[in-house]
């Protein structure tokens, strides 16, 4: 799974739990907000950020069907209409990267879907309490390497990467460790680091059977996944409340993450 597997994650909370950087909320068959490109063309995609963090932590006291369907238009307005348009607009910038990243302004694209699954879940509450972005390489949005931003009604976190490696991902991606003494791997998480985004990846308790626990990389072979996050930071209001201050900050994100896309794209995909 990507980093969305682990966006509550990413987000000091990136398949879980990119939201655990994804969230649960890509369920089949749910009512979804329609937005109309034509319609946005020539608006202004400004997000005001103190009326989406008080939609959301209204949302976490009375999170049940009733009071949503009551503030579906605060939700279409506030959050699913600034931030498709905000999405579209980040189009030929995320093309530029490489990997290149795709962005998809609907719902279920970029946008996560609000609702949550709460089918294997003990807690049945219906909607996530936090936003979830997602800008992915690759051919699928949580089975590829991406970067995820969750946007929460206390700040916001971002991270890249994929969470869950399958066995022959894996087995690619300890091949290269042992090929450069784990070089590539560690430029791409430092590149990462270097912006206090770190290495928040799921690891084995021991070396894989086969490899020499010894070795100087034997620390990069544990990992199951490869993901870097961050602690979440508060909202500064003059970037999320400005359009193009925030395309050009949620554009700057994308481009710091680009190291360990770009990794996962080349040696592990």
């Amino acid at each position: 799974m990507s980093i969305h597997k682990g966006v509550e994650k990413v987000t000091g909370q990136m398949r879980r739990p990119i939201s655990s950087l994804m969230s649960k909320s890509d369920i089949p068959n749910r009512p979804v907000l329609e937005h109309n490109l034509t319609a946005s063309a020539g608006r202004n995609r400004s997000v005001n950020i103190e009326k989406v963090q008080t939609f959301l932590r209204d949302l976490e006291r009375n999170n049940e069907k009733a009071w949503f369907d009551a503030h579906k238009k605060d939700y279409q307005s506030l959050i699913v209409t600034p931030l498709l348009d905000m999405v579209e607009a980040m189009q030929d910038d995320l093309a530029a990267l490489n990997p290149a990243l795709k962005a998809v302004p609907k719902i279920n694209g970029s946008l996560r879907r609000i609702y949550r699954d709460t089918r294997f879940s003990k807690d049945k509450t219906p909607y996530n309490v936090h936003i979830h972005l997602v800008f992915w390489a690759g051919d699928h949005p949580t089975k590829s390497p991406g970067t995820h931003i969750a946007l929460h009604q206390d700040g916001y976190g971002y991270g890249a990467g994929f969470w869950a490696l399958d066995k022959d991902q894996l087995a690619r991606m300890r091949a290269q460790i042992v090929s450069d003494d784990g070089a590539k791997i560690a430029d791409a998480v430092a590149a990462a680091a270097k912006h206090n985004v770190p290495l928040n990846a799921p690891t084995l308790k021991r070396v894989p059977r086969g490899f020499d626990a010894e070795a100087p990389y034997a620390e990069w072979l544990k990992l199951k996944g490869l993901v870097v996050r961050n602690e979440r930071k508060p909202y500064d209001e003059a970037i999320f409340n400005d359009e193009k201050k925030l395309r050009a900050h949620l554009v700057e994100i994308c481009k710091q993450m680009e190291p360990v896309n770009h990794y996962l794209m080349e040696q592990v995909f």
